[in-house]
């Protein structure tokens, strides 16, 4: 009988042993197990956001200089480029919005602006080919704060005058046309029916834009063509570009307004970048720095070494 028990027991023992460690075996294939999604579960992505900022900071100081210059200089210049893009199906909706602003400061000549930029843009397009969209476009485009042109007076001293101010001028554009992209780097919109607004508020500086006094904007209705062109090289080597082409149908059609901004971005390191901006206007309702000579291209050019951030989502 005692053998029957210990034999039964042996049985038992060596059934749920094998039981444990089956169990065992099994939680461990388990863990192991990667998980594939199916295909099928994924969803597209219909957005896309994103953005960069750039802070370029230079400081200088001279005591006792022999070679001459400024005791104290500082500048600062901030940029920033955000963007949303939508798509799905036949529909895309394309977003921007460029920000940009600058100050230098030196013992002789005080605090100046060294640049200045609000451009929004808003873009819807309708797929009629792959890479042809028919859409309609919105922009608008102005600057933070007050803006001076600098002369010398008689006395050889430095002569301020008020040139522009917040939103004045603002300029504000509306049209709709085809939208080609013959790759994804570059889109080349172009539309015959489109109607800008300059708007100058303030009456001592509405010459300037030649902006009736007895009204606070001026309204225009023309041509217009834009070519955007985003490039990243060796994924730290960045060249944006924008071109803007309007053509005016009540005055003066063949003078055509341009308006190009440049940006080429170099990573040194995860923060830190090489940035280098030319900015290029000409428009011949805008009144010269020098009211002695005629309409002339505006050229605006910084470049510095700073903080930088970028993100994606």
């Amino acid at each position: 009988m005692k053998l029957i028990l210990t034999v039964g027991a042996a049985m038992v023992l060596s059934a749920s042993a094998a039981a444990q460690d089956g169990t065992v075996k099994d939680l461990k294939s388990s863990s192991e197990k990667t998980i594939k999604k199916d295909d099928k579960d994924t969803a597209v992505k219909t957005w896309k956001t994103g953005g960069s900022f750039a802070l370029n900071i230079n400081q200088g100081t001279l005591s006792n200089w022999a070679a001459g210059g400024d005791k104290f200089s500082f500048s600062l210049n901030a940029y920033s480029s955000l963007f949303a893009f939508y798509k799905k199906d036949k529909h895309s909706w394309d977003n921007t919005l460029d920000l940009a602003y600058g100050v230098v400061n030196t013992t002789s000549l005080g605090n100046r602006k060294a640049s200045d930029r609000i451009d929004l843009l808003s873009k819807y397009g309708y797929a009629l080919s792959p890479k042809l969209n028919v859409a309609g476009l919105v922009n608008l485009r102005s600057q933070f704060a007050k803006g001076y042109s600098y002369t010398k007076n008689a006395a050889g001293l430095d002569s301020a005058s008020l040139t522009s101010k917040t939103f004045a001028p603002a300029y504000l554009l509306l049209s709709a046309g085809l939208d080609y992209k013959p790759f994804t780097d570059l889109s080349i919109f172009v539309s015959p029916a489109t109607a800008r607004w300059v708007f100058v508020g303030d009456d001592n500086i509405k010459p300037l834009y030649d902006v009736p006094l007895n009204k606070s904007s001026r309204q225009e209705f023309g041509a217009f063509a834009s070519v955007n062109y985003l490039k990243t090289f060796a994924k730290n080597l960045t060249f944006k570009s924008k071109l803007d082409l309007f053509s005016n149908y009540k005055s003066n059609p063949q003078n055509i307004d341009i308006f190009w901004s440049n940006v080429l971005t170099a990573k040194i390191t995860r923060y830190i970048n090489f940035s280098l901006n030319v900015d290029m206007i000409y428009d011949d309702d805008v009144q010269n720095v020098n009211p002695a000579k005629g309409p002339a291209p505006q050229i605006l050019q910084l470049m510095g070494i700073g903080f930088a951030y970028s993100f994606r989502k």
